[in-house]
């Protein structure tokens, strides 16, 4: 049984679908299973219909307008580094609905299901492929798993935007009286939950290099800061994540395949610009194409 998993990033996720676009039709990898982790489960339903193109034009296409209807931050640029800073307007809107973060994601939510129609929901729901998306239960303070297999397309569709909700500065989603985020606050690379599910390859995208090669900026205000510890935070998940799921794999006679980010894409994940992101498209496919290429020599000894 094979699986793809693919980390959380946010904008990053085009490198994913470059890499993710190079397995499957250039080397014709069948998956039984696609589990994702915030923008991986932006990806995992399109890639299990084989509609790579489609998802391509979506990532190569989306700016930070398609994912906001309430924006917190504006982006500005100092000698060629965007940094963010805090749009009082937004954060003080969203606050006087009522809300519990400073932006909204709705944008998003439609966005999701613009692109995933009911049909294609019930093709994928009907055939042996398993689509299973990760979200952050904070009420109950654990990782939850949700399969294509368990649910109704409008049920899916928001766990899929759940799974990608990254509070405070996106959407908190209150579901059967519970509270759910990003999947990333509790699991980003989700390896161990594909072993579990019966994977016994298992190739992995992560969203960041192998090995540490960043110097973050200096925050420049409070959300920059709260940018910064979260991308912390998230990094050693990440860290973490990885060294359970090797130790698992070594346990069940599992094998993973790891495609990394050869460099560092971006530091602020929330910025989509669409230039860059059909870069990282390009630069995903580049990689996994380069990758293959090493590998190739050593599995024909």
């Amino acid at each position: 049984m094979r699986a793809l998993v693919i980390s959380g990033g946010g904008s990053k996720g085009a490198f994913a679908g470059g890499v993710a676009q190079y397995l499957i039709e250039n080397k014709k990898h069948k998956y039984d299973l696609f589990i994702g982790t915030s923008t991986g489960s932006l990806l995992v339903s399109h890639l299990g219909l084989n509609k790579v193109e489609k998802i391509k034009q979506v990532y190569t296409s989306v700016n930070n307008g398609d994912i906001f209807d309430n924006c917190p931050f504006i982006i500005r640029k100092k000698k060629g580094v965007e940094t963010i800073a805090i749009n009082h307007f937004a954060v003080l809107l969203n606050l006087l609905k009522g809300h519990k973060t400073f932006g909204s994601s709705l944008n998003l939510k439609k966005l999701i299901k613009r692109t995933l129609t009911k049909d294609e929901f019930l093709i994928l729901k009907e055939s042996a492929t398993d689509i299973v998306v990760t979200v952050s239960n904070l009420s109950l303070n654990q990782v939850e798993y949700k399969s294509i297999n368990d649910f109704d397309y409008d049920e899916f569709c928001d766990w899929i935007w759940m799974s990608c909700n990254y509070t405070p500065f996106m959407s908190l989603v209150k579901k059967n009286g519970c509270e759910y985020a990003d999947g990333g606050l509790g699991v980003m690379v989700p390896i161990e939950e594909a072993i579990k599910r019966g994977a016994t390859t298992v190739d992995a995208i992560i969203l960041q290099t192998e090995v540490s090669q960043l110097n973050r900026m200096p925050s420049t205000n409070a959300f920059s800061l709260l940018t910064n510890m979260f991308a912390f935070m998230l990094d050693r998940i990440e860290n973490q994540n990885i060294k359970i799921g090797k130790f698992v794999a070594s346990n069940q006679n599992a094998i993973i395949n790891f495609y990394y980010t050869p460099t560092v894409l971006t530091t602020n994940s929330l910025v989509f610009d669409k230039d860059k992101m059909t870069r990282w498209w390009q630069s995903g496919f580049n990689y996994a194409s380069f990758k293959d290429e090493e590998v190739s020599p050593l599995e024909t000894e």
